[in-house]
């Protein structure tokens, strides 16, 4: 029996880009395709609706958890825990965290600050009880450090090391912004004894891949399969159109820096 689990991160306070994946993740749970629905956090900053993705998730019961954005304005900090590169970027940066505690209402910050750090499912096929369950990790950035990036060329022992430490057949995550599909494989002489697996959701509000349409992921796991066999999870990246401009105008319309909105219109 197979599990369909819908995940997406980094929304970013970019409502229409939220309310269209929620549309698109509605249709396909109708259709059968989707079973449960996870959050990994960054719900905030950027750009200019986070009460709203907020209210949005909190309605819709959607287990979530905190992205190092929504840390820092949960506690009320001048500092995202994010690594910006440039003297501009923390400049854009230092607006933007400004601009979410004085939007936010008290609401809000006490949901952000409640969030958990990470969230685990195991998945056991209903027949095989005494099996070895697939143990699933959601985390933001890493099991390590909320704001840790795993960019998709970092050394496969690098991931093993991680996981092994984790106790993860799957992990999940996001942060980066850039969705990727994994598969380490594990070998005693030669022999298969394991496969794991590293998924990064990418971002719905905020994509960083050159392809600026909001983006989720629908992961599928057979626990009937053998962990030895890779396929017993796949998953799907899924890339779902909004309205950009709706999201791009209303950031120059407000006093966040006009760079957000080209970063949006460009996916970068």
């Amino acid at each position: 029996m197979t599990t369909k689990i819908a995940i997406f991160s980094d929304i970013h306070a970019n409502l229409p880009a939220l309310e269209a994946v929620l549309d698109d993740i509605d249709q396909k749970a109708n259709e059968g395709q989707i079973d449960s629905v996870y959050c990994l956090g960054d719900l905030v900053g950027y750009a200019t609706w986070p009460n709203e993705v907020v209210e949005t998730i909190k309605k819709r019961g959607i287990p979530t958890i905190a992205g190092n954005y929504d840390e820092g304005v949960g506690l009320h900090s001048d500092d995202c825990g994010c690594a910006y590169q440039t003297e501009e970027d923390q400049q854009r940066g230092s607006q933007s965290i400004s601009y979410t505690n004085e939007t936010v209402s008290d609401n809000t910050r006490r949901y952000l600050r409640s969030l958990p750090s990470h969230l685990r499912i195991s998945l056991v096929a209903p027949r095989q009880r005494s099996a070895d369950p697939i143990n699933i990790l959601m985390v933001h950035g890493s099991p390590r450090r909320i704001n840790e990036y795993l960019f998709e060329n970092r050394p496969d022992s690098s991931f093993q090391r991680i996981m092994n430490k984790a106790d993860a057949d799957v992990m999940l995550f996001g942060h980066t912004h850039k969705p990727y599909h994994k598969v380490l494989a594990e070998s005693v002489d030669g022999v298969p004894t394991r496969h794991r697996h590293v998924v990064n959701t990418g971002s719905v509000g905020k994509p960083k891949d050159g392809d600026s349409r909001a983006g989720y992921v629908i992961l599928s796991v057979d626990a009937e399969v053998p962990k030895t066999t890779p396929t017993y999870c796949t998953s799907k990246i899924v890339r779902v159109n909004y309205d950009i401009e709706k999201a791009a105008t209303a950031i120059e319309s407000s006093i966040l820096p006009n760079e957000f909105a080209g970063m949006l219109r460009a996916g970068r």
